[in-house]
C-alpha cells in the first residue's frame, strides 16, 4: 500500500479529475472563450459531456483514474454586447490503486454563474470582460465542490480573418478552498477555428492554468483538437479529445457537446 504521502496524492488527483474547470467555457469542445454574445433577448442552451482517463505511478503504486461531466449552460442576452451564463455540471469519478477502488463519487458540482460583456469591437478584433461567482452546490465532502463561494475574472480577445479565427484568454480565479490549495490561479489559453467547408469548422485550443498544489513540481497544460458543425443557423454539435501536455494535466479527455440557440 501506498504512504500517507501517497495516499494524500491519490485523493489530489481525484478532486482535480472532478473540478478541474469551475468556469463555463467558450464553444465546445475549445476551452479558451470567443467575445461573441447571444445578442439582446436571445438564448443558448449547451449540453456538454466529458469522459476523463488519466493513469499515474505514485511511489511506485499504480493509480488509475476515470469519471466524467454531464453540464447544461443557459445563456441569455440581457443587452447586444452583453450576456447572462449559468450552468450546473454533473460529475462522477472512480480512482484505482493497485486495482482496488479507493474512491468513487457522483453528484452535481458546483454552479456557476457569469456576465460576459464585449467591450470593443473594430475590423474584426474585439475584447470582452467576464467576471463570474461559483457556488458550493456541490459536495465538499466528496470532492464534487470546493465548498465555499469562488471568483474568476477573463480577458478575451478575439481576431476574426475570413475563414479563420483566433482567440487568446488570461484569467484570474479566486479558489476559496478548505484543502489547503492556492487561491490565487491564473490561466492562459489560445485557440483557432478554421471553416473548411461551409458549416464545418476545425478547431484547436492550447492552454496552462497554475497548479493549486504547493507539491506540484509544474502546472498542467493541454491541447485540444476537435470539429464542430452548424446543422442550421439554431443547432450546433461537436466532438473533440484533450490530451494532457504536462503530468498534472488529465492524460486524455472525450468532449461532445450539442447547443440551441432560440
Amino acid at each position: 500500500m501506498a504512504t500517507w504521502k501517497g495516499f494524500i496524492k491519490v485523493l489530489v488527483y481525484f478532486v482535480l479529475l472532478l473540478i478541474a474547470a469551475c468556469p463555463s467555457w467558450a464553444a465546445h469542445p475549445l476551452i479558451t472563450d470567443d467575445t461573441g454574445t447571444q445578442g439582446k433577448g436571445k438564448y443558448q442552451l449547451e449540453l456538454n459531456g466529458q469522459y476523463d482517463w488519466d493513469e499515474e505511478e505514485v511511489e511506485g503504486v499504480s493509480i488509475k483514474s476515470a469519471g466524467g461531466e454531464v453540464a447544461g449552460t443557459l445563456s441569455y442576452g440581457i443587452a447586444e454586447n452583453v450576456d447572462l451564463v449559468f450552468s450546473m455540471p454533473y460529475l462522477w469519478g472512480k480512482v484505482e490503486e493497485s486495482n482496488i477502488t479507493v474512491c468513487d463519487e457522483k453528484g452535481i458540482g458546483d454552479a456557476v454563474l457569469e456576465v460576459k460583456m464585449r467591450l470593443f469591437e473594430k475590423n474584426g478584433f474585439s475584447l470582452a470582460f467576464k467576471p463570474g461567482m461559483s457556488f458550493p452546490s456541490g459536495n465538499e465532502e466528496k470532492g464534487l465542490g470546493t465548498g465555499k463561494l469562488g471568483g474568476h475574472l477573463f480577458l478575451i480577445a478575439t481576431q476574426e480573418l475570413e475563414s479563420w479565427a483566433f482567440h487568446a484568454n488570461m484569467g484570474y480565479i479566486r479558489n476559496e478552498n478548505n484543502a489547503d490549495e492556492h487561491k490565487d490561479l491564473w490561466h492562459a489559453s489560445l485557440a483557432t477555428t478554421w471553416e473548411v467547408v461551409k458549416d464545418l469548422n476545425l478547431v484547436v485550443n492550447v492552454g496552462i492554468e497554475r497548479n493549486p498544489y504547493d507539491e506540484a513540481k509544474n502546472d498542467p497544460a493541454f491541447i485540444i483538437g476537435g470539429i464542430i458543425y452548424s446543422i442550421n443557423e439554431k443547432i450546433d454539435v461537436d466532438l473533440g479529445a484533450k490530451c494532457g501536455l504536462t503530468e498534472p494535466e488529465t492524460d486524455f479527455t472525450l468532449l461532445t457537446g450539442v447547443a440551441f440557440r432560440f
